[in-house]
């Protein structure tokens, strides 16, 4: 096996958006280094489910009859 090859992992504090601060190894930065993150699991709408909004207002068929529905198509 090569050697040097592998990064160097040492341990980290990762400060969270609310202030809770853990520690965690990683490749990032250097020993006693604190990452700040901007989103993190706490604020990110994917894990809380906070400001959707809904654009879809019936789908692809209603769209279509919307636009195409005073169209008379079959025989008369």
């Amino acid at each position: 096996m090569k050697k040097n090859t592998h990064p160097d992992y040492h341990m980290i504090k990762v400060q969270m958006t609310d202030g809770t601060v853990f520690e965690t190894r990683s490749t990032w930065g250097s020993e006693g280094d604190t990452l700040a993150l901007d989103i993190d699991p706490t604020s990110h709408p994917a894990w809380t489910g906070g400001n959707q909004r809904l654009l879809d207002s019936g789908g692809q068929v209603a769209r279509f009859n919307k636009r195409f529905g005073g169209l008379s198509l079959g025989k008369k």
